[in-house]
């Protein structure tokens, strides 16, 4: 095979005496990649819970640690890989010149031109995690350590959020004995008085963090299903295997909506493949779902390659000497794109 490398995801192919003046090619099989999204919530209750009410006057507290699993979403996109169960050739003379443009797996990308860029869709970025680690060494002073019991340590402990507010208030008011030089330090003394509030008042109150996780699947669409079972999900243990009754199941269905088709000629008859053709593919398409407790989790429409048939173009077309023609494939589908003549 003699190849030319001009991108790092294509390679171009072009008959030469030692390759026989052939070219060897694959077409590629539609298939997807499932993503989906969960988060974790973990509850933690205060030291000091009990008191919220008593000395802040809060109801609305944490009491008990907890952990909490929630599915989020899922995301379906379009990927392919080639069909290796055949292989195709095309086969020129000496002194034609055609080339083909086929990916790393070796499926066609294009014949005569050079492919479209071709940007691999991604999954939307996942929420950054919301991790809440306090340092209470920091905010707990020397007193309210040595307190003795915990009673007198949430009383004292809620004098200093009161005290911290309104040290807070003059310095906002200025009304502070030393108040800060400049803009910048006022902004520092601010944020660490936020800081030892919100170490002090979670030890009432409680924290909560939420950690978001990804788990993906490939699944590859050939026939019509109904509520398959791709996966399942717990609210206590997250993703959970699909025999494991735990977790709720997350159904995928498929619904073929059209079959790809063989060309017709004018009298309704199929057109025969040319000898030696070019080889694409007339893709089908399908819808598919995806379901968690009667809710839709993520829809696709999609082109699918071996919902089709495979085609071809006459050779010939390709080695015209005044109009040859070019060819563009859609790289997940191995369908044409796009087809004209050179003019140049």
């Amino acid at each position: 095979m003699a190849f030319l490398a001009t991108a790092q995801d294509v390679i171009q192919l072009q008959p030469e005496k030692f390759n026989d003046y052939a070219l060897n090619y694959y077409l590629p099989k539609t298939t997807t990649e499932i993503e989906f999204v969960a988060s974790k919530t973990t509850h933690k209750a205060g030291e000091y819970y009990q008191y919220a009410r008593k000395y802040l006057g809060i109801t609305d507290v944490i009491t008990e640690d907890s952990e909490t699993w929630k599915l989020e979403g899922a995301t379906i996109i379009v990927r392919s890989e080639a069909n290796t169960e055949t292989r195709y050739q095309l086969t020129f003379k000496a002194g034609q010149t055609p080339y083909i443009f086929v990916s790393p797996e070796q499926t066609i990308l294009s014949a005569n031109t050079t492919p479209d860029a071709f940007v691999h869709d991604t999954f939307p970025a996942v929420s950054p995690n919301r991790i809440c680690n306090i340092d209470y060494s920091k905010a707990l002073s020397g007193d309210i350590l040595m307190s003795g019991s915990v009673t007198r340590m949430a009383e004292m402990a809620a004098k200093q959020i009161y005290r911290i507010r309104e040290s807070r208030m003059d310095i906002l008011t200025g009304e502070a004995d030393n108040m800060p030089a400049d803009g910048e330090s006022l902004r520092i003394i601010i944020e660490q008085l936020d800081q030892q509030e919100q170490a002090l008042s979670s030890m009432f109150t409680g924290t909560t963090s939420i950690e978001y996780t990804t788990k993906r699947i490939k699944f590859t669409p050939t026939t019509d299903i109904t509520n398959q079972v791709v996966m399942r999900f717990s609210e206590h243990l997250g993703f959970v295997d699909t025999n494991d009754l735990c977790g709720a199941p997350i159904y995928l269905s498929v619904t073929i909506t059209e079959r790809g088709q063989y060309p017709l000629d004018n009298k309704g008859v199929i057109k025969k493949v040319p000898k030696g053709a070019l080889a694409y593919n007339i893709p089908g398409k399908a819808n598919m779902t995806l379901q968690f407790e009667g809710e839709t989790l993520a829809y696709k429409e999609l082109n699918v390659a071996q919902l089709g048939v495979v085609f071809g173009l006459d050779p010939s077309l390709l080695t015209h000497k005044k109009q040859p023609t070019f060819v563009i494939f859609d790289p997940t589908t191995g369908g044409i794109m796009q087809m004209g003549v050179i003019t140049e």
